[in-house]
């Protein structure tokens, strides 16, 4: 028997949880989540428990595991579900998880808390001096004891691999400044879906918000491609 089945068949013959169960065990890591987003999840065909004849829910231990990597996507990410989703069904296919390909600490070793200094510096790429740059022109932020997200390590690593080709940290304003321009304006498009004030309005925007932010990120990307192709052309 592969790996794989003997995971699966071990985690059919283990006990499943209740909805109220899975929260407990997900709220000290996403103290947010609650029952209607799980239920949401559920809905977007994320994650599939099991029914029993009363029509409750019974989760297992990989639907809890697929839960817990929808929402640390979702948050230290900011991935749209449908990029989400194509995930998981490469899991389902036997692929890894994106970021799971290997075991040599590609992620840097940063779980999805908060993390020190020295070790968000060693995971981008960055010394100690230009981490601090980093923090001056407000492209990473980090919390009162100093720590940072493990969401702030793609920014961090995009500022390292920028540095050496010259460009240092207090050059990245201007992408800072535009960043911040382009959220108040999506922002404007998602306040009228929160007014709704339930969990359902709040994960459409979510959602909204994560689509918004791919599509920006194109159309910022497109751009900038098309503009030096011009610049190679002159």
């Amino acid at each position: 028997m592969s790996a794989a089945a003997q995971r699966r068949e071990n985690d059919d013959a283990a006990p499943r949880l209740t909805i109220g169960e899975v929260l407990a065990a997900l709220r000290g890591e996403f103290p947010d989540v609650t029952i209607s987003k799980i239920r949401y999840l559920e809905a977007e065909e994320l994650v599939h428990p099991q029914r029993t004849p009363s029509g409750y829910r019974k989760f297992s231990g990989a639907d809890v595991a697929r839960l817990r990597y929808v929402l640390a996507a979702q948050r230290d990410q900011y991935l749209p579900l449908r990029v989400i989703k194509e995930h998981l069904d490469a899991l389902d296919r036997g692929e890894p998880l994106p970021g799971q390909e290997s075991a040599d600490g590609s992620d840097g070793g940063l779980g999805p808390g908060p993390v020190p200094a020295e070790v968000l510096a060693r995971a981008a790429g960055l010394d100690e001096a230009q981490l601090a740059d980093c923090v001056q022109y407000g492209l990473v932020t980090p919390d009162a004891q100093g720590r940072f997200r493990a969401g702030d390590l793609p920014v961090a690593r995009a500022a390292a691999g920028l540095a050496r080709h010259g460009i240092e940290p207090r050059h990245l304003r201007v992408w800072r400044n535009g960043a911040e321009r382009e959220a108040a304006l999506l922002e404007q498009l998602v306040v009228p879906v929160l007014r709704a004030r339930s969990e359902e309005a709040r994960s459409r925007a979510s959602e909204q918000v994560q689509e918004l932010a791919g599509l920006s990120a194109q159309l910022h990307s497109a751009l900038l491609e098309a503009r030096l192709r011009e610049v190679l052309d002159s």
